[in-house]
């Protein structure tokens, strides 16, 4: 019965939350000069947040009441990355890639100073904003809450998410929010490679940890599966649709019968992380919310800095908000996979990377929001440094 009141409590929240979005959302079309139909905006993108919620719901639900279905879908595993969620989130990758071409990849490489925003954010600033808010959040401020014990764990799970940086769903917030797929692209490459060689020092530094192992498998399968199999996919696609149809069929034509895959696959990814861990949220909804605290203001910080240095810098909001997002994001997968390999998939770690799944979407979305109502503001030419 606890728990159902609890679970209760939860939805209300959730669609208190959703009320006061589309407040906003409201108010920013009341603002607008006219009452045309955004361009480039289809229903689905335009009311995002209600199906987000939705499928939130429908997830914790599931998982509370049919867990057979996540039973079922947490066997098709492999390196700590599920083989539907991985599916999902090519589904949502592959569209934007077939954009690409090879000649925007070399000139997206040019672009130093969105890599220079994207890297020095990654690697010098928010592994260190992110130990520093965990410690005065899960130590200091919500010491009467939290056991001091658990308290460490809790802020060594923060780390782990702090000093992995997206890898695939930043593709998705860089859709949602016009981003040169391109650099995207190409920020990603780069920021896996320096994972491949900073990620244990950093964190290792910052908890006093020297067993800290990166799993290769899962970081390996995950370049493999969200980066270099859409983009080889892609490219052949392209260059089948060109030589048969055209450039200007490929562009307003093929492409545009995607457009609903990147929604669908997006929420039905949602539902499947709602029911995986949905039961999480409703045996542990005090440390969840006070572990989210810290994980939710880091993702504003970093979000903040990068876009105002990239606004400084005269760099166009395609470059910008991108850059912006990968740092706000995190590889959770990796993450996650570490956090089990050293401390166990019931440890206090685990959790705090799983909350920082949990509360990344809706927190992305915002800032999705925030990004194209800004995009006013930033050049809209793409200029190579």
């Amino acid at each position: 019965i606890i728990r159902d009141i609890i679970l209760y409590y939860i939805i209300s929240l959730i669609f208190i939350i959703n009320f006061f979005n589309n407040i906003y959302d409201y108010i920013i079309i009341l603002r607008r000069k006219t009452m045309k139909k955004e361009s480039g905006i289809n229903f689905f993108e335009k009311f995002l947040t209600v199906w987000v919620i939705l499928c939130m719901i429908g997830g914790i639900l599931i998982g509370r009441y049919l867990p057979q279905i996540p039973t079922a879908l947490g066997r098709l595993e492999y390196a700590n990355i599920s083989m539907p969620i991985a599916i999902l989130i090519w589904l949502i990758i592959y569209p934007m890639m077939i954009k690409i071409d090879f000649k925007s990849i070399v000139n997206a490489t040019k672009n130093l100073k969105g890599l220079t925003i994207t890297t020095s954010i990654n690697w010098l600033i928010k592994p260190f904003t992110m130990y520093a808010l965990a410690v005065l959040f899960l130590k200091v401020i919500f010491s009467d809450l939290i056991p001091s014990e658990l308290a460490d764990e809790y802020i060594t799970g923060a780390v782990l998410l702090g000093a992995a940086p997206c890898t695939a769903m930043v593709f998705v917030w860089s859709k949602l929010t016009k981003g040169d797929a391109a650099y995207t692209l190409v920020q990603v490459a780069v920021n896996d490679l320096i994972l491949l060689v900073a990620f244990v020092p950093i964190v290792g530094l910052l908890l006093g940890v020297s067993n800290v192992t990166v799993p290769y498998t899962t970081l390996f399968l995950s370049i493999v599966l969200f980066v270099v199999t859409p983009l080889i996919a892609a490219g052949i696609t392209r260059k089948v649709v060109i030589a048969n149809k055209g450039l200007d069929y490929l562009e307003n034509t093929f492409i545009k019968k995607f457009d609903k895959s990147t929604m669908t696959g997006l929420l039905l990814t949602l539902i499947i992380i709602f029911s995986f861990q949905g039961d999480k949220l409703i045996t542990n909804p005090l440390d969840i919310a006070l572990i989210a605290v810290p994980l939710t203001i880091q993702t504003f910080l970093i979000f903040i800095v990068a876009y105002i240095w990239a606004k400084k810098w005269g760099m166009p909001h395609e470059v910008a908000s991108p850059a912006a997002m990968i740092g706000a994001s995190n590889f959770f997968e990796l993450a996650v996979a570490v956090a089990i390999s050293l401390f166990g998939i019931d440890s206090g770690v685990t959790l705090a990377t799983v909350v920082g799944l949990l509360v990344e979407v809706p927190v992305m979305l915002i800032l999705v929001k925030i990004s194209n109502s800004t995009r006013k503001y930033f050049k809209t030419e793409v200029k190579t440094a």
